[in-house]
Parts: structure tokens; sequence; C-alpha cells
């Protein structure tokens, strides 16, 4: 979760707020009032649909943010917010405490991060240096609390220790074996 989000308010003019977004590189920002009160939100579409006309691009977000806004709450589990990211179609959600006041923002790539293992993301981490350099994926990887196991044909005693020393430049890899 990103927190404290960044945010902007219903008077922020469209171009200061495409300024934003474009600066931060998120799919949305949320819209609060002076008391940090989720209002609405506004997407990079949006955004892009209101830049169109001086008039719109010079006036405030109030006038293009989408409400009511899909949130939730900080107590929501990790599936609670894919399930209602995955059926709503969001790419982010914010989340609130005491009803409407903003807390942070979840996006997708938060979830897969909470959801997806480290030891998987470590053996996709090694399975693209093994690709890098073989050019196809020719060994099973199979990772266990950061240790590594390699295995498969390899065409000589070289290349298997060339595999090895590939496989122990991975960030995370604590130890490593490879075997034919």
């Amino acid at each position: 979760m990103t927190s404290p989000a960044v945010v902007v308010n219903p008077a922020t003019a469209v171009r200061s707020a495409s300024a934003v977004l474009g600066e931060h590189g998120f799919s949305a920002l949320p819209v609060v009032d002076d008391e940090g009160r989720l209002v609405g939100i506004v997407s990079g579409a949006d955004l892009l649909l209101a830049g169109t006309t001086p008039a719109m691009a010079n006036g405030p977000v109030s006038r293009v943010m989408r409400r009511p806004v899909i949130s939730a709450s900080t107590t929501a589990t990790p599936s609670e917010l894919t399930a209602t990211m995955l059926s709503q179609r969001l790419r982010c959600l914010p989340i609130v405490t005491n009803g409407q006041t903003l807390v942070g923002v979840v996006s997708r790539s938060d979830l897969l991060r909470i959801l997806t293992p480290e030891d998987a993301v470590l053996a996709a981490r090694v399975e693209i240096a093994l690709r890098a350099y073989s050019g196809a994926p020719r060994w099973t990887v199979e990772v266990d609390d950061g240790d590594v196991n390699v295995s498969g044909p390899f065409a000589d005693e070289a290349e298997r220790k060339i595999v090895e020393a590939l496989v122990r430049t991975v960030p995370g890899v604590r130890k490593s074996a490879v075997a034919s």
C-alpha cells in the first residue's frame, strides 16, 4: 500500500492533477476534501478526456472525478482486496478508515507482492536468467527458502559451472545446487 497516498483536492486544476499523475506513474488519484475524506477519484483516462479542451484542462478536478468511490476498509484482507479489484476492474483501490478518511492506496502490484510467495518470485528470476543464457527453458528450477536447485541436462561440466555461477548472481539466492 502506498501511504500516505498522493492526492489532489476537488479544486485542483485538471492540468495540475495530470502533472501529478504523470510524475508518479499512478493509474488514478484519490480526491480528498480538507479533512482528508475521500470524495472522488480521477483516473488518467478521466484527465485525458478533460484535457482535450482548454476550458476543462484549466477547470477543477471536481468536474471530472468519479463518485461514489469504490474503496476498502483497513481491515480488508488481501483476498478481499483482490476480489474487489478484479470484480470492479480496478487498477488501484483507496483504503479508508472511519468511514471515509483516506489512509492509502493499494495497487495490483502491491497485491501481487503480497500474494506471490518469495520462493516463487526467486524461481522466476532464476528462470529468466537461465533463459537469457540459453535462449530457451532447458532446466528445472526449484526453490525452498532461498535455496535454489537447478536440474536437467548440461552440454558439459563447463556449462554446469556457468549455470551455477549465473544462479548465484540472482539477488536473493542463499545457496545453489546444480545437478544433471
